[in-house]
């Protein structure tokens, strides 16, 4: 505590320095340091002939009094954090509900606790129409306190202005590969960390790293103090998922053409919001997007149904027309034997028509078009056309 309240003012001070003030070998010094970091003290070291440690800002708070819907929001943001499936610092953020409660009046704790046990939120819920290798959300990636860990260990480093060095593993790619990052800031987007950093010797624009996909962190290389002109909402509305997925169609194009209420529907979804719409001559529109699992652009044809029609890659058209084919063999079998004699059959009789409120030639008209409806979309099946694909 003596050594907190020593550097408490913010300056650097030499190991040396601490370990004449204390009367103990600067080894000492240094593991005694080691150990208030591993307790979660920001310990920031700064190099050269004037460097020494110093105290990250903020450590020690002055005293702040606060009303009772100001401790309730901040309690609300606690409650939510809590609600994420991966939470940065999560024993501090139960050390810092204690000591917000413990520092309130009685009364308005008491009207405090009750708003926290009265106001719940929702996990976000897996995304199965965008499936992932190694989907966090499904309990493919790593256990949830590595994690975190990850999370924490890169704010701190952002805090301290520290590099980090990463292994990084995709499972779209083979091998762990290993990277030094000057960390700039985190994105929060579907229960997923994404890690905002730039390697070492490059420029420009951040990258960024899933965190689920870090293998092991590390402290990298120390680093002066940086004003870095970053600002994280510049990569909100998704808009570096809309860089990666522009590299993504020049790898791997996918072209599928649609109607235009099938394309107004996807330019709303958070991912396919992001491909290439454009309007054709005929009235369709082409959508072209970045796609390497031809498993995941058949369940998108699928979910579009008839009107959507895959037309790159073209080696893709033939399995996929096999396994649309497939399913309408299995849901015609599956409609005759659990239809009820005389409903829903092509040669249902006279009754049947007067069981929908038709009566004579109507009735029989109505069953006959029927009929034909179900003939035709029985041979557009056999002849592998459903929904648009040719054979």
């Amino acid at each position: 505590m003596e050594m907190l309240l020593l550097l408490r003012d913010g300056r650097i001070v030499p190991a040396s320095e601490l370990a004449a003030r204390f009367a103990v070998s600067t080894r000492t010094v240094y593991r005694d340091l080691d150990m208030l970091s591993g307790l979660g003290v920001p310990i920031a070291s700064e190099m050269g002939r004037s460097g020494g440690v110093r105290l990250g800002d903020g450590y020690f708070l002055p005293p702040i009094a606060l009303g009772p819907e100001e401790a309730v929001s901040l309690l609300l943001g606690l409650i939510l954090m809590r609600r994420l499936r991966v939470m940065p610092f999560p024993k501090e953020a139960g050390t810092a509900e204690r000591k917000l409660l413990a520092a309130l009046p009685e009364r308005t704790r008491d009207a405090v606790s009750h708003a926290s046990r009265s106001i719940g939120f929702e996990r976000v819920p897996a995304d199965l129409l965008h499936p992932e290798r190694g989907d966090p959300q499904t309990g493919e990636g790593p256990p949830v306190n590595v994690e975190s860990d990850v999370v924490g260990s890169f704010l701190r480093a952002m805090l301290s202005h520290s590099r980090v060095s990463l292994a990084y593993s995709s499972p779209y790619r083979d091998g762990e590969s290993a990277r030094e990052l000057e960390p700039l800031g985190l994105v929060w987007d579907r229960d997923r960390w994404y890690l905002a950093g730039r390697p070492s010797g490059e420029t420009g624009r951040p990258r960024m790293y899933r965190a689920d996909r870090v293998a092991s962190m590390g402290p990298g290389r120390a680093m002066p103090p940086v004003r870095s002109d970053f600002n994280a909402s510049e990569l909100l509305d998704r808009v570096w998922l809309r860089d990666a997925m522009d590299g993504w169609r020049e790898e791997s194009p996918v072209i599928i053409v649609m109607t235009p209420e099938q394309a107004a529907l996807l330019e709303k979804d958070w991912f396919y919001g992001n491909a290439l719409f454009e309007r054709l001559p005929d009235g369709r529109v082409r959508m072209t997007y970045g796609e390497f699992r031809l498993d995941s652009a058949s369940a998108l044809l699928r979910w579009l149904g008839p009107g959507a029609e895959l037309l790159e890659p073209a080696a893709w058209r033939s399995p996929i027309a096999d396994g649309l084919r497939e399913m309408a063999k299995v849901h015609e079998r599956g409609r005759a034997e659990s239809a009820p004699s005389g409903v829903g059959h092509p040669d249902a009789g006279y009754d049947a028509g007067r069981s929908d409120g038709l009566n004579g030639a109507e009735g029989l008209s109505a069953r006959g078009d029927a009929g034909d409806e179900r003939d035709e979309r029985r041979e557009r099946a056999e002849d592998g056309s459903l929904g648009g694909l040719e054979p």
